[in-house]
């Protein structure tokens, strides 16, 4: 088809493509197919996220792309259909049929599969209406970055989350009706000092609380941890520090590079991915549950976050304390005062609250502070750089969906801002020399799932400014958590209760 016939044809369907405003992005697209084509790419992978936050794909021939005869009218305008009705937090059967059109601007080489394959994340479409779906948590870090920048406040958000999480030697676990347990193992677990390792026990076991930051042959991951960076940077994640995490038994964390909402909401799905797939390959199981071991730290995921409009970061004053800009502390106040209902989606499961106990070292107290690291903002000192002040988001864990979490915080932070709310006065006393009255007068993140989702039930107007969140989301996180996950907890005996009760 002539150039000029094709630019015609691109401009006639621009309005068929809300999700990318209105316009088509032919350039992009074909930038893909020379990829496939320069890369020997064999297989085109279609990635997309459903609601509790786990990426889900299909994959065609490369093909199948390379043919399409009208790049125009093809998958990245039509796109390509799935059923919904299989997907959590999805449709329902009479209404399964939904469409994926890839954005060409996350084409990566896969990093993990051997056959060449060409990763492509997806959005959601409803293939009646011709617009975005509403659940797709995608599209719904869209929303809160398209809400930011018509706020006026700012043009730009920025995320830089710490997932933490542990690489494992072996785990088993099983639940039937008379019974339940689950078995994990680390080479470098405490509880190994005594193992038999066929007469070659050589010690170096980590001890409870002691991972951070001991070198090998204590920290038996670094090589992998070092294939695991080499592997996000092939992918495009920029990468700034790695290392062994505080628990014992391969706690780790890897820290990226600070990005915009949406695109670190990507790339935190690609960061687990790689994970999980390198510690496979090496023999090894990788976990983002945050708090797989008892009496030893859990997972957090700290988010560092920050505004910033027109190149000028608006948290930072020289005179502010902790070098905060009252925008900043108005940000905290909205964190803090939303907190409750925060929790829903940034500590979304039931075994989130596992690490976040009052009385230990997780954020819980719901006030903030330059350095201290019990409470749930922090505002990180190590450098009076201007570009460089933000705050800290402390509760938060990596099993959460970073587009539903990143975007929650942004709307609570700017419902602060908007309504002006103070955060108090900071907390610089160490939380552990305070009397048990003292305590009881700090405000904590709720105890439970259950507390925290029936928050989100109460408080969630500021959720849904914008459109960007919608209340059939709001409503079907609220059923998915109560049946699918909070009910099944709680109806099912805990191992721990025959030992306190079984001979009562």
């Amino acid at each position: 088809m002539p150039k000029k016939k094709l630019r015609e044809k691109a401009e006639a369907v621009k309005t068929k493509n809300p999700l990318t405003n209105g316009a088509f992005d032919e350039k992009a697209a074909r930038d893909v197919l020379r990829m496939v084509e320069e890369k020997g790419i064999q297989i085109i992978d279609l990635k997309f996220n459903d609601l509790p936050g786990l990426w889900q794909h299909f994959s065609i021939p490369a093909t199948e792309l390379l043919e399409m005869d009208d790049i125009v009218r093809s998958i990245w305008v039509d796109g390509i259909g799935f059923d919904g009705s299989s997907i959590r937090g999805f449709q329902k059967i009479q209404e399964s049929d939904m469409i994926l059109i890839p954005d060409p601007s996350t084409a990566i080489v896969d990093p993990v599969c051997e056959v060449p394959t060409l990763s492509l994340i997806c959005d959601i479409y409803d293939p009646l209406s011709r617009k975005p779906y509403t659940r797709d948590p995608r599209y719904i870090a869209k929303k809160a970055e398209k809400y930011l920048r018509d706020s006026g406040i700012a043009d730009t958000i920025y995320f830089g989350p710490e997932a933490e999480f542990f690489i494992f030697n072996d785990v088993r676990f099983d639940q039937t009706e008379n019974s339940a347990y689950y078995y994990i193992n680390s080479d470098e677990g405490d509880w190994n000092t005594g193992r038999d390792e066929s007469g070659k026990n050589l010690g170096y076991k980590i001890r409870f609380k002691e991972g951070y930051f001991p070198v090998p042959p204590h920290d038996s991951l670094q090589d992998l941890r070092s294939k695991i960076i080499l592997k996000m940077k092939e992918a495009g994640i920029n990468v700034e520090v790695h290392h062994h995490e505080v628990a014992t038994a391969g706690q780790c964390e890897i820290d990226m590079k600070f990005d915009k909402l949406t695109k670190m909401a990507d790339n935190l799905l690609l960061y687990k991915y790689i994970i999980k797939n390198m510690a496979k390959k090496a023999g090894m199981v990788a976990t983002f549950m945050p708090k797989p071991l008892f009496a030893d730290n859990g997972s957090g995921m700290h988010c560092h976050q920050s505004l910033w409009k027109g190149g000028t970061n608006l948290f930072y004053d020289k005179n502010g304390y902790a070098l905060l800009s009252q925008t900043a502390k108005y940000y905290i106040g909205g964190l803090l005062k939303h907190a409750n209902s925060l929790m829903a989606f940034c500590a979304p499961t039931t075994n989130s609250y596992k690490r976040l106990v009052p009385g230990y070292e997780a954020p819980v107290n719901l006030v903030y502070s330059a350095r201290n690291r019990s409470a749930a903002v922090r505002i990180p000192m190590y450098t009076d750089n201007p570009k460089s002040k933000r705050i800290e988001f402390r509760p938060p864990d990596p099993a959460c969906n970073g587009y539903l979490a990143f975007s929650a915080m942004l709307m609570a932070g700017l419902d602060g801002i908007r309504h002006k709310i103070d955060p108090g006065e900071p907390f610089d006393v160490d939380l552990f020399e305070l009397s048990e009255e003292e305590m009881s007068k700090i405000a904590t993140v709720p105890s439970s799932l259950r507390r925290a989702i029936d928050a989100l039930e109460a408080d969630h107007n500021y959720l849904l400014q914008g459109g960007v969140f919608t209340k059939d989301v709001i409503d079907v996180w609220l059923e998915f958590k109560r049946k699918r996950e909070i009910d099944p907890v709680r109806m099912r005996p805990h191992p721990h209760e025959f030992y306190l009760y079984f001979d009562i």
